[in-house]
């Protein structure tokens, strides 16, 4: 049996995003997030004795800050070449040629494939065949799979390839290429990169994204890792997925349709958080906490949203370790705000007024120059989380909204 690594998008030392301004953040994590997830996917390589590892695309973030990047890269490729494990790479968007002005001599082991045309390496011993071919720069249109040879006889036939196939959400459309391209080659497994989660396109032939390796933002959720595959007499035996991440980001979405007051508000809150801890087995979790439900307590969220806020974190950070990246507020009154006033009040007309503030498409890209002006004059309750981010026109209406529920509750206090 043979057995070799699949891995992608590692983006080696590329910053976490979100949580720096937090106190209570996990600093340490954050800055070495991407080396300590590589350190593990270097253990896991020689515990399971692979012969080879496959990196499609996206090693790098860009070039270097300085050669530490590389010399940690440089330094874990040796341990491999001691055990005997080579390492076949493409380069991606993000360390094409172009990217890169930095450059070592690597190890011996690490083969980088060409940006010039597709290049086949054949491991006669193992009797397996990786074709694969580099971007030589960032924006690759092209359909590169039209370069790659078909399939050769008698070997286990791997293609190398960093591509959004077809096109998928949040991703350049880069080398794009359909599975009728890819199966067309004839080869027996497709090793690709540049989609951040993990995907089984297809599985005769074996068609992987295996997502990357550390997820940097709180888009990317959900376990990253490698995929480890096992290989018998020519033939797939097993595809198995590996959690290599020692950061987990995550969603969580809370109903406070029962809640009557904010004690049961974190109750809710608390079982929530215990709940997703114990799904992601006690990994150290960036969540997002979504507060949503029609309920009785919503005027008073929205008008104590930064105290409310703080006290959740706090709740957070007793549950062990857990960072609250944002608490975004979404719940709604459970009866119609411009009614919850009578005709007879003073704040009636107001209210119904603020409660039908409304601006097309044309006037919120119009007042998008004005946002960071109002920014400085924001009171502290519109100073954090999606406030401070809505400076695009896509953005506004979401802000639009926080405004109007935040003033409505504020006018429900004063009355």
């Amino acid at each position: 049996m043979i057995k070799f690594l699949h891995t992608a998008d590692i983006h080696l030392d590329s910053p976490l995003k979100g949580l720096e301004s937090h106190d209570d953040a996990p600093l340490e994590e954050i800055r070495g997030a991407t080396r300590r997830a590589f350190d593990n996917l270097i253990e896991l390589a020689l515990e399971q004795e692979v012969r080879f590892m496959l990196i499609a695309g996206d090693l790098f973030d860009g070039d270097w800050k300085d050669y530490n990047t590389g010399l940690f890269f440089a330094k874990h490729m040796g341990r491999l070449a001691q055990a005997g494990i080579r390492v076949f790479i493409v380069s991606g968007n993000h360390d094409a040629a172009s990217q890169m002005t930095k450059s070592i001599p690597w190890p011996k082991n690490v083969n980088i494939f060409s940006a010039r045309k597709a290049e086949t390496v054949k491991l006669e011993e193992l009797r397996i065949a990786i074709h694969g071919q580099s971007y030589a720069s960032r924006a690759a249109t092209g359909n590169l799979t039209e370069n790659f040879p078909q399939y050769a006889p008698g070997y286990f036939n791997i293609g190398l390839l960093h591509t959004s196939l077809t096109g998928r959400e949040g991703h350049e459309n880069y080398a794009p290429c359909t599975v009728a391209d890819l199966t067309a080659k004839g080869y027996d497994y497709w090793a690709l990169g540049h989609i951040h989660k993990r995907e089984i396109v297809c599985e005769n032939p074996a068609i992987i994204f295996p997502g990357n390796l550390q997820g940097r933002h709180s888009r990317e959720t959900g376990t990253k890792g490698a995929t480890l595959v096992s290989v018998t007499e020519g033939c797939i035996t097993e595809i198995e997925e590996c959690p290599l991440d020692v950061l987990r980001w995550s969603v969580c979405p809370v109903d406070l349709s029962p809640c009557a007051n904010t004690a049961e508000v974190y109750e809710e809150v608390h079982a929530a958080i215990q709940k997703e801890q114990n799904r992601n087995k006690g990994k150290t979790l960036a969540l997002r906490l979504q507060l949503e439900g029609r309920c009785p307590v919503h005027n008073e969220l929205k008008a104590r949203s930064r105290q409310i806020t703080e006290e959740l974190r706090g709740l957070a950070a007793g549950l062990g370790e857990i960072w609250l990246e944002k608490i975004i507020f979404r719940t709604t009154p459970q009866t119609d705000q411009a009614q919850m006033t009578t005709a007879e009040s003073p704040f009636f007309n107001l209210l119904q007024a603020v409660a039908g503030l409304d601006f097309d498409e044309e006037r919120l890209t119009a007042f998008v120059p004005e946002l960071a002006s109002l920014k400085s004059r924001l009171p502290a309750e519109l100073s954090d989380g999606a406030f401070l981010a809505a400076d695009k026109s896509e953005n506004l209406q979401d802000l639009l909204t926080e405004v109007k529920d935040l003033l409505i509750a504020r006018l429900h206090e004063g009355e």
